[in-house]
C-alpha cells in the first residue's frame, strides 16, 4: 500500500505544453514520483459510470464506499512507489475533475501546463509532418487528416486532443476550486526552469531540491509508436528555449493564438506563472 504520509498532486493542462518536461524534472527529486499520463483517469471514469444512475451497482454502493473505492485506485496503482513521499499523477482530464479530486485529496494541488494554443497546434503539426508515412490515431479518417486546416480544426474539437483539455482547464480556471490550480506557461518553463520550479515547490509546500537542467532524461517511444506519433513524449536533454517560425498558415495561427484565457487575471482565483506574448 501507499505510505500513510504520502501526498498526491496532479499535473494537467494542454498537450505539447511542458507536462512531460515538468514530470522529467520532478523525477530528479528522489522524494518525488511523476510520469506521463497514467491509466488512473480512465479507471476513475469507469468506476464512476458503474456507481452512477443507470449503472448496475449504483443503488447498492454508498457515498462513502464510492470515495474509498476511488481513493483505492490511487493507493493500489502507486503501491510500488511507497518510498516516494510525493506523487504527481498526470492526466488532462483532472482539470475537469477538481470537485472529486479535492474531496478525495483536500490538500492536493493541480499544476496545469499551458502554451499559446497556436504553438500547441504548430508543435503537433510538426510531429505529424515528421511522420509522413503514418496516419496516426489522432485522426479518424481522411476528411480529418486531409490538410493542415482539417487537422488543426479536428484537434480543436471539444472531445479531441487539444479542444478537450483546453475546455477542461477553462472550467477549472474559472471554477470555485481555482485557488488549488497553478498554471505554468511552457515558454517561461523552458526559458527560466529554475525560477519556475522554485515557484512550483512553493506552491506545493515542499523544500527545494537542486535540479540538473542540463541533463533531463525522459522518453516513451512504445506509447508514441502505438499512437502513431513518434517523438510525442521525447524531452531534450538540456532545458532551453528553441525559437522557430511556425509551419501554420498565418490565418490559422492567428485564429488559435487568441485562445489564451489564462491571461485574464481579474476573473479567476487561480495562480498563474505567466509570460507576456507578443503574438
Amino acid at each position: 500500500m501507499t505510505s500513510p504520509g504520502q501526498t498526491f498532486h496532479f499535473i494537467s493542462g494542454l498537450p505539447r505544453s511542458g507536462s512531460t518536461l515538468l514530470s522529467a524534472l520532478l523525477l530528479q527529486n528522489p522524494r518525488f514520483h511523476a510520469g506521463m499520463t497514467s491509466p488512473i483517469g480512465a479507471l476513475f471514469n469507469g468506476m464512476v459510470a458503474q456507481f452512477s444512475a443507470g449503472g448496475e451497482f449504483g443503488p447498492v454502493i454508498t457515498h462513502d464506499q464510492r470515495r474509498r473505492l476511488l481513493r483505492g485506485l490511487f493507493d493500489s496503482y502507486y503501491a510500488e512507489q511507497s518510498t516516494k513521499s510525493v506523487v504527481f499523477d498526470t492526466n488532462r482530464q483532472w482539470s475537469a475533475k477538481l470537485p472529486a479530486l479535492l474531496d478525495l485529496f483536500p490538500q492536493a494541488k493541480v499544476i496545469a501546463c499551458v502554451r499559446n494554443v497556436a504553438w500547441v497546434m504548430d508543435s503537433i503539426e510538426r510531429l505529424y509532418r515528421a511522420n509522413p508515412y503514418e496516419n496516426t490515431k489522432l485522426f479518424a479518417d481522411d476528411s480529418e487528416r486531409n490538410n493542415v486546416y482539417s487537422r488543426v480544426d479536428t484537434l480543436a474539437l471539444r472531445n479531441r486532443l487539444v479542444g478537450f483539455p483546453w475546455a477542461a482547464l477553462k472550467e477549472a480556471y474559472y471554477g470555485e476550486q481555482a485557488a488549488s490550480l497553478l498554471v505554468v506557461d511552457y515558454d517561461l518553463l523552458s526559458q527560466s526552469p529554475e525560477k519556475v520550479l522554485r515557484l512550483v515547490y512553493d506552491f506545493i509546500g515542499e523544500p527545494w531540491f537542486a535540479h540538473d537542467f542540463d541533463n533531463v532524461v525522459y522518453d516513451a517511444p512504445e506509447f508514441d509508436e502505438a499512437l502513431g506519433l513518434k517523438g510525442l513524449h521525447e524531452v531534450r536533454r538540456k532545458v532551453q528555449a528553441a525559437p522557430r517560425r511556425t509551419v501554420l498558415p498565418p490565418d490559422l495561427f492567428e485564429k488559435y493564438a487568441s485562445l489564451s484565457f489564462w491571461q485574464d487575471e481579474a476573473a479567476s482565483a487561480a495562480n498563474v506563472i505567466r509570460i507576456k506574448h507578443n503574438t
